[in-house]
């Protein structure tokens, strides 16, 4: 099954110029969801995890059915203010501004392997904050994985560990 064939481009969305790649569609064919979630499980458990990361909010849909099947815990990792009880934040620089990313602070430590996931890898720097919010916490950041890859934005570059995508897009 060709995964990519389950996923729809919406052009201008959010902004104009911007092309949108929907995973609603893929999430909706549950023999193609199905074959994602085989497919990533696959992908990452040569890295050995003890728990998933997911990055909010498209993450969650990967990560949450990903550490079910591979009996591990998921951790969700959240936009600031959205998580209750302490947290650990890490903000960092967007094209425009910044933006903070937060973890409980009791959700992982220095004996867990995460692999961080998310649906779609763009310029990369919402996973590198991911990846050094993770490794602040003292726990091994083993991968990161995510459904999308575009390529054209060079994203991988920036992210300081194993990536492994399912499908990219080169423009």
């Amino acid at each position: 099954m060709n995964i990519k064939d389950h996923i729809r481009s919406i052009p201008d969305f959010p902004k104009p110029g911007i092309l949108f790649y929907d995973i609603s569609t893929l999430l909706a064919h549950p023999n193609a969801w199905a074959e994602t979630i085989d497919c990533m499980a696959e992908a990452i458990q040569p890295w050995t995890p003890t728990k998933l990361i997911g990055i909010e909010s498209r993450g969650f849909l990967l990560a949450a059915p990903l550490a079910l099947k591979l009996g591990l815990g998921f951790v969700m990792l959240r936009k600031k203010g959205k998580l209750p009880g302490s947290v650990e934040s890490h903000q960092y620089a967007l094209e425009y501004g910044t933006d903070t990313i937060e973890i409980q602070s009791d959700a992982v430590n220095s004996n867990d392997r995460v692999v961080i996931l998310d649906d779609l890898l763009a310029t990369g720097g919402t996973m590198e904050a991911a990846i050094q919010l993770i490794r602040n916490q003292g726990a091994t950041v083993a991968g990161a994985a995510c459904i999308i890859e575009l390529t054209f934005l060079d994203g991988r570059s920036k992210v300081s560990c194993p990536l492994e995508t399912l499908i990219t897009y080169d423009e």
